[in-house]
């Protein structure tokens, strides 16, 4: 007879447990993909609305410098200046939605599963 099966007709309780534990690591492991995803997604949503306003404020920019002289200008820096701020929040959100350094997705259930399957072979080898 199979050891797993053996296990479980002599313990049912003990492979319920197992199957417990593994329910727990899965609802944790979904848990940081999860809050990982979120975050992901709304640092791209701020880098998104950052560079509509950034190229909003540049095209007003650019409509102000064409029609008033450069003399009659008190702060024509601020003209720079104003999309670029934006711009900058965009390019920071978005290279941190794109960082790699999340954790790995549901690594903890495979290390686990591995483990498992390591153990059966050695009990089925005996």
């Amino acid at each position: 007879m199979h050891p797993l099966l053996h296990l479980a007709v002599r313990e049912p309780s003990l492979l319920a447990d197992h199957a417990g534990a593994y329910a727990e690591l899965l609802g944790e492991e979904i848990g940081v993909a999860s809050a990982h995803w979120k975050r992901k997604a709304l640092l791209s949503a701020v880098a998104l609305c950052a560079a509509g306003v950034g190229a909003v404020l540049a095209g007003v920019a650019l409509m102000l410098w064409a029609v008033v002289p450069p003399e009659n200008m008190n702060a024509p820096w601020a003209l720079l200046v104003s999309p670029l701020v934006p711009l900058g929040l965009a390019v920071g959100c978005w290279v941190a939605a794109q960082s790699k350094d999340g954790p790995k997705a549901f690594e903890q259930v495979r290390r686990q599963l591995r483990e498992d399957a390591a153990m059966f072979k050695e009990v089925t080898a005996s």
